[in-house]
């Protein structure tokens, strides 16, 4: 079965409330099984827009990945994230 990814791109305006969104987002990670492929880190914008922070995350499925995003845990820290940052989250089937 493929994985299923999360391409997040970020711009963080609020540092600080930033990491109250990272230990809210941790419940939904670990309940399920998101392993971290990049996080942050130094990178080049080869082409278009870019933000500051790029992280992919890998899940066992789509399916998973899907259920992540949409759980009541990840919810609660999607509310915070967008308080202190702007950014977009695609979720991608694997090959």
């Amino acid at each position: 079965m493929p994985k299923g990814y999360w391409i997040a791109r970020v711009d963080v305006r609020d540092a600080e409330g930033y990491k109250d969104y990272v230990a809210a987002s941790k419940l939904a990670f670990e309940r399920f099984g998101a392993k971290f492929l990049a996080r942050g880190g130094e990178h080049e914008k080869a082409e278009g827009q870019g933000r500051a922070r790029n992280v992919i995350i890998e899940f066992e499925s789509l399916a998973v990945a899907h259920d992540c995003y949409h759980s009541p845990e990840y919810q609660r820290a999607v509310a915070i994230r967008q308080k202190v940052a702007d950014g977009e989250i695609v979720l991608v089937e694997g090959i």
